[in-house]
């Protein structure tokens, strides 16, 4: 066996790990700002103005019983938007302003039902023999 061939053949093999290794990292960094802009573009946008209404999540609901109770409580009206992602609070029955993480709230969108009602009433035709 010759040494010289052996050693090259050794050579040649560490290159082509390097080359495979090199290729696996280029395509896991690939993967990985697809994965990024995927999720970047699905993020909605939490923008709250002052008098929007909000949903405010209720993270201690998870020791109570009832899983179909709604984990959200609410609405309150938006007090005050401050740096730093804060909410001012405000609860219109109570009265009572209350800071909040903005990651804890969602805009609320009211159901308002129409004002005006049309009722059609259907009557049966007659039949093709009597009258």
């Amino acid at each position: 066996m010759d040494f010289t061939k052996a050693g090259i053949a050794r050579k040649l093999q560490l290159e082509e790990l390097e080359c495979l290794r090199i290729e696996a990292y280029e395509n896991a960094r690939i993967h990985k700002e697809k994965t990024m802009t995927f999720h970047d573009h699905h993020i909605c946008k939490k923008d709250f103005q002052e008098g929007d209404e909000v949903l405010l999540y209720n993270s201690r609901l998870r020791f109570l019983p009832g899983k179909l109770r709604s984990r959200w409580d609410g609405p309150f009206k938006v007090k005050e938007v401050k740096p730093y992602g804060v909410v001012e609070l405000f609860h219109p029955q109570s009265g009572a302003t209350f800071k909040v993480n903005g990651h804890r709230i969602k805009k609320y969108h009211s159901y308002k039902s129409p004002k005006e009602l049309e009722v059609f009433l259907l009557e049966d035709a007659p039949r093709g023999g009597e009258s």
